[in-house]
């Protein structure tokens, strides 16, 4: 019975380390995004160079592919565990 409840707790610690690595992806696309916000209106402004409004956004653009594409993929292993014959 010990060794069953040790397996779990491990599964659901891996669980959390895959979620928290998750949220953290999340969280560093928002402040990217934010700060491209930031840097586009300081731009508007003229506070801040083109070429460094042009630099944030495109790093908003690539961590937002990036999250795309992370998604897809546990959408597609999702997909795959539910036809998976029990």
């Amino acid at each position: 019975m010990m060794g069953g409840s040790g397996l779990e707790a491990r599964d659901s610690g891996a669980g959390n380390s895959f979620a928290n690595t998750l949220q953290n992806m999340i969280g560093d696309s928002l402040n990217s995004v934010r700060q491209a916000e930031t840097t586009t209106m300081a731009g508007l402004t003229g506070n801040v160079d083109l070429t460094d409004v042009v630099t944030a956004i495109s790093k908003a653009e690539l961590t937002l592919q990036a999250v795309v594409a992370v998604r897809d993929k546990v959408i597609t292993g999702y997909q795959e565990i539910m036809r998976m014959p029990i």
